[in-house]
Parts: C-alpha cells; sequence; structure tokens
C-alpha cells in the first residue's frame, strides 16, 4: 500500500479509490508517506481529511432548544386534555390530532425563516379558523363528512407547514423540493426516535416487573401520550441542526425500494388477476388499494426530492412511474363503477377527486421522467413537475374539509 500510495501522489481519483479500497490500511502507511513528502499540497489535503474530526450531535442555537423544550411540553399537555379536562376521547382525538405538532412545526420554521408579520398572521389565521372549525363541526364518527375533514384536516395543516418551511421564498421550485426532503428525513428520524423509545419502554417495564411493579398501565396513560406529540417536534429540530445526520438515508431507502416496488407491483397485479380479487365490488380492497398508490407516489417524490439530475434512478422511475398510472387507473375506474352502481357519497366523490388528481399529477411526471431519458438536461424538470402540482392538492383537500360538509347536509 505505501508505494502504491506515493505512486498515486500525482492521481487524486488513485488515491481515492486506494482510501476506499481498504480505509484502515490507508491510514496507516500515509503517516510513514506523509512525513517523507509532506511539502506536496495534496498530502496536506488528505492530511486534514484523515485528522478532521466530524463535529457531534448539535441542539443548535438555545432559542431553538428552549422552543422545542416548551413546545414539546405544550403538546404533550394537550395530547392528556381527555385525561385532564373529562373531554371524550373519541371527540378529541380525532378532530385534533394535527394540532398536537403542525402548529409549533408551523412556528418554528417561522421563527426560523424570519416571516413577514403578514404571513405570520396568515398561518396563524389558517390553523385558528381550521382548529375552530373542526371542534364545531356537528356529527360524530358515523358522520362521513366529519370522518373525511378529520382525515384531509392534517394535510391542510401539513400544507400550512410547507409555506412556512419555504419562507419567503414560496414559488422557488427547489425549496419546495427541499420540503419534501425534509418530509423523508423527518420520517427517518423519527422512526429512529420511535425504536428508541420502544427499547425504554421495554427497558423500563421489564425492570420494574422485576421487583414486583406493573406500571404497564399507568407508564401507557402518562408517559408515552404526553411524550408521543414530541418526536416529530424533536425530531425536526435535530434534522435541521444535524443536515448530515440522515439527509443521506431517505433517498437511499427510495433508491433500494424503488426498484424492488417495481417488482412487487407487477408480481400483485398479476396476482390479482390470478386470485379473481378485485376493488370494484370490494370496498376495503379498493381502500388498501388507494393507501398502496399513495405509497408509491410518495416513493418517486422522495427518489426525486434530493437530486437535481436523476441519473440511473431515472430507469427505474420511470416504469415504476407507468406502473402506479395502472393502478391509479384500475382504482379510478373502481370508483365509477362504485358510483353508478350505488350513486354519489362523501366517501366516492372524495377518493374520485383524489384518484383523478393524482392520475394527471402522475402523467406529468412521467412525462417529465420520459423526456430525462433522451435529455439529461431535462433532469431538472421532473423535480419542478412534481412541485408546481402541490398546490392543487392543497386546494381540493381545502374543498373536502370545509365544502364536503356543507354539500352533503353533514352526513
Amino acid at each position: 500500500m505505501r508505494d502504491q500510495i506515493i505512486a498515486g501522489l500525482d492521481s487524486p481519483a488513485e488515491l481515492e479509490r486506494l482510501y476506499r479500497k481498504n480505509k484502515a490500511e490507508f491510514r496507516q502507511h500515509f503517516e510513514a508517506v506523509y512525513g517523507e513528502y509532506r511539502d506536496r499540497p495534496i498530502m496536506h489535503f488528505w492530511q486534514e481529511r484523515l485528522h478532521y474530526a466530524a463535529p457531534e450531535i448539535t441542539w443548535g442555537s438555545k432559542k431553538d432548544l428552549k422552543f422545542v423544550i416548551l413546545a414539546a411540553v405544550i403538546a404533550g399537555l394537550l395530547a392528556k386534555l381527555p385525561a385532564i379536562t373529562g373531554i371524550a376521547e373519541e371527540f378529541f382525538y380525532p378532530r385534533n390530532i394535527g394540532f398536537l405538532t403542525f402548529p409549533f412545526l408551523i412556528l418554528f420554521f417561522a421563527l426560523r425563516n424570519n416571516l413577514s408579520k403578514v404571513k405570520i398572521a396568515i398561518l396563524t389565521g389558517i390553523t385558528a379558523a381550521s382548529l375552530l372549525y373542526i371542534n364545531l363541526l356537528p356529527g360524530d364518527l358515523q358522520s362521513d363528512t366529519l370522518v373525511l375533514a378529520c382525515i384531509h384536516l392534517p394535510l391542510l395543516l401539513w400544507g400550512a407547514l410547507g409555506i412556512s418551511f419555504t419562507g419567503n421564498d414560496l414559488r422557488d421550485y427547489r425549496k419546495r423540493l427541499d420540503f419534501l426532503s425534509f418530509n423523508g428525513d423527518l420520517l427517518v428520524m423519527c422512526a429512529m426516535l420511535v425504536l428508541a423509545g420502544i427499547m425504554l419502554t421495554g427497558v423500563t417495564l421489564g425492570l420494574f416487573g422485576l421487583i414486583g411493579l406493573q406500571i404497564a398501565e399507568f407508564y401507557f396513560q402518562n408517559v408515552v401520550i404526553f411524550s408521543l406529540p414530541a418526536v416529530p417536534i424533536l425530531a425536526t429540530l435535530l434534522v435541521q441542526t444535524n443536515p448530515g445526520l440522515v439527509n443521506k438515508v431517505s433517498p437511499v431507502i427510495a433508491k433500494i425500494f424503488s426498484p424492488v416496488v417495481l417488482v412487487m407491483l407487477l408480481i400483485y397485479l398479476g396476482a390479482i388477476v390470478y386470485s379473481g380479487k378485485e376493488p370494484y365490488t370490494d370496498r376495503d380492497f379498493l381502500i388498501l388499494f388507494n393507501l398502496l398508490l399513495i405509497g408509491v407516489m410518495a416513493l418517486i417524490f422522495f427518489s426525486v426530492a434530493k437530486e437535481d439530475r436523476l441519473g440511473p434512478t431515472k430507469y427505474i422511475l420511470f416504469p415504476l412511474s407507468l406502473v402506479t398510472i395502472l393502478v391509479n387507473g384500475i382504482a379510478l375506474s373502481a370508483i365509477i363503477y362504485r358510483i353508478a352502481e350505488w350513486g354519489f357519497t362523501p366517501n366516492r366523490l372524495a377518493v374520485l377527486g383524489g384518484n383523478i388528481l393524482i392520475l394527471v399529477h402522475l402523467f406529468m411526471v412521467s412525462s417529465s421522467i420520459f423526456k430525462s431519458l433522451r435529455d439529461k438536461n431535462h433532469s431538472v424538470e421532473v423535480g419542478r413537475s412534481i412541485v408546481r402540482y402541490l398546490p392543487v392538492y392543497f386546494v381540493w383537500i381545502i374543498i373536502v374539509v370545509y365544502l364536503f360538509p356543507f354539500i352533503f347536509g353533514f352526513k
């Protein structure tokens, strides 16, 4: 290795290859070579690289840390409101689950991006109006329009979070892509924190069990419920203050799973034909079909979000997008069939509108990916085709949340 390092002093690529081949051996022999050839600029570069002390995990500024601690405590207390005040859990949680975290994340980025007072007022108005509206909306969980509003309201708050995240660059497509990337990183970090919490819970319950104290019910009712809303808040701080911590994980996961999901979808579509199972009369199967569609869409988005140029990824994403269009077409035909047979309901109309929007979006993204196959410079348009369409979903969500209950008489 020593002779190879010396021979590669005039070839940075060769030194990089040697380093990646065996990092430990490279470090060992480099020290000896450095003493003889320290007058070479490239040796100073490698000396700094090999001895660079990576910074520890940072918690950001004191201001950010204080905000996150306070937000986590308030969110935990809000999660415990049913136990504290006697509000029925079946009333409180479906309507307010999104308000346990999204308002704090919106405020976090509003302060971080120094948003104008006007924008902060608009975001505050959206959040406050949504909170008041959903809690005054009549009906119970037997009401389809209420259930749809409860499902879509967190998505509306997610859109408000996107506005806060992009700050004063809402029209900048790159900032919108950064928001999608942030969501991927946030999911990874949340998963890590939840896994750590599960391990801590297991150890805690086990230790108390050894001394004859069964604290499971108390622990879940107080510690777990209080802590869960803090997970995305803490994860946001970690992702923002330690960008190198997980920002390479979500695209790697997307790249690994994209071909796997493509093969799985092809096999799954074949299995549907073989089994005779179809979504036209089976409502639960149609729901799972649409969840599958949303999951694959998210996978495509996360695959694109961090890359201006797709590279080899596009050769997987293009057939994956085509298969997803086929899945969407099946789901869309199924919901049209159900409407033709049994008429309109709030759920069917919501699914119909969502599937049409997704289908149009998929065609746009697929077209951009196809063009990037022929023209490498067109890769950047794939990202634009994704984020330019996001406001359309936002408008549809507003319609479902605010208009559907009145259109269908709160049924």
